[in-house]
């Protein structure tokens, strides 16, 4: 099947159904930002430390990726970065293309998968903003790759990405409360249903999601030319079980070294 096309239907049917991480930012938002009040997340909460960027924004070229839904584009847009967002989902596009025209900002977006990059040229870009998304893309690695290849030189990878341990657990069994060990690493949604459920799955429109392992998370990125400068973790906010335990979701800042 074609998993990207899956995700990219999957999402703006989240779009039409006003899930949390496509709702677009409010006027007052962007009207802060403008002034220097500022600030994102690319993970559950917590917001991305201001020291984590450049001083002053102005002029830089940003990418957005895998970031549609009308949020962390536009405020960066608002605080002077030239800001470009891509996103396999037309319609989480259209968020960020809705707050450009309600408060006058411009900025660019681009339809594509995660791991291709072509339409972008080599070194262009001095940040990339990656939220939690690459569970939606099966190889993680093809993508430090192509971000390495638009970063600049000592440009700056600010990405969030889901913790495996999250998905050891039955899903079901721990939003009752029951932490029940049962999948592995790496794995996808497909992978934990009965072979009887899989068409079920995929006719209901909901994402396919992968676990990587941190291997893969984090020697990914490094093998792909960067040096690992900043790490936090995040949770769901108290909202599910495992938040009593450990944290489930991680954000790193990276630095691309030609020399490295």
């Amino acid at each position: 099947m074609d998993v990207t096309k899956h995700n990219s239907d999957a999402w703006d049917k989240k779009v039409d159904e006003g899930s949390r991480y496509t709702q677009q930012v409010s006027s007052e938002t962007i009207r802060k930002s403008r002034a220097g009040q500022w600030e994102i997340s690319v993970t559950t909460e917590k917001s991305v430390p201001r020291n984590w960027f450049p001083k002053v924004l102005d002029g830089l070229n940003v990418l957005c990726l895998a970031s549609g839904g009308g949020q962390q584009a536009p405020i960066l847009a608002a605080a002077g970065a030239n800001v470009t967002v891509t996103d396999i989902s037309k319609k989480q596009l259209e968020q960020d293309e809705n707050v450009s025209k309600r408060d006058g900002l411009t900025l660019r977006t681009v339809q594509g998968v995660m791991s291709d990059l072509s339409d972008f040229e080599d070194e262009y870009f001095d940040i990339v903003v990656n939220p939690v998304s690459n569970l939606f893309i099966k190889d993680v690695k093809p993508v430090w790759k192509e971000v390495s290849r638009v970063l600049k030189n000592k440009g700056i990878l600010i990405a969030g990405f889901t913790n495996p341990l999250l998905w050891i657990f039955d899903d079901n069994q721990e939003r009752k409360g029951i932490l029940d060990v049962k999948n592995s690493i790496p794995s996808s949604t497909l992978d934990y249903l009965p072979k009887n459920e899989v068409q079920d799955f995929i006719d209901s429109n909901n994402t396919i999601e992968y676990a990587h392992t941190l291997e893969d998370q984090i020697q990914g990125q490094i093998e792909a030319g960067f040096v690992i400068s900043g790490f936090y973790e995040d949770d769901f906010g108290g909202t599910r079980i495992l938040d009593n335990y450990i944290k489930t979701f991680i954000a790193t800042r990276a630095i691309k070294l030609n020399d490295f």
